[in-house]
């Protein structure tokens, strides 16, 4: 199987839509943040206190690399497009899919999920979320093959729309 490797700002549904489409696939997901947790031996949010977010992107564009290597779902974080280096390593996979949704709605997800805090959301306002939203957009559309808008979408409804996108080999 090709990989399907998705990307989009937090609270996009990444890991959700990832752990559902490797289960209708009956694949693997590779989820980068856990991925990332255990080559840092910390917590995301840890890291970014310690050493910072230029050292995260560059552990980062590595898990992406070897990601890439893999066979399955690849569930990426939402930073991935930062760097020109890693959208052009998802500029040359096959089946990358951007999931997007309307900024009110990726806010309300991210203030609501306590299980996965996120650094760059926790202490910013709705407007700060929006100043890191805005430029990324370009970029996710820049390195995806295809998009799919998540908004007030149920989660089995956005698995169908990306299998009737992708080639599944």
């Amino acid at each position: 199987m090709e990989n399907i490797v998705l990307i989009g700002f937090m609270g996009a549904g990444k890991t959700t839509i990832g752990r559902l489409l490797a289960q209708k696939l009956n694949s693997k997901q590779h989820d980068f943040d856990e991925i990332l947790v255990e080559q840092i031996g910390m917590s995301i949010a840890d890291y970014f206190d310690h050493f910072g977010s230029e050292a995260f992107r560059e552990i980062e564009t590595k898990v992406l690399q070897q990601s890439l290597q893999l066979n399955g779902i690849i569930s990426t974080g939402g930073g991935i497009v930062l760097k020109e280096e890693n959208r052009q390593f998802l500029q040359n996979n096959p089946n990358v899919i951007y999931l997007q949704a309307n900024l009110d709605e990726l806010v309300h997800r991210v203030v609501l999920d306590k299980r996965n805090v996120r650094p760059l959301a926790t202490s910013k306002s709705p407007d700060e979320i929006r100043e890191v939203y805005l430029p990324r957009v370009p970029l996710y559309e820049e390195s995806a093959k295809f998009v799919i808008d998540t908004t007030e979408k149920t989660p089995d409804a956005i698995v169908q729309e990306i299998l009737d996108k992708v080639e599944v080999i």
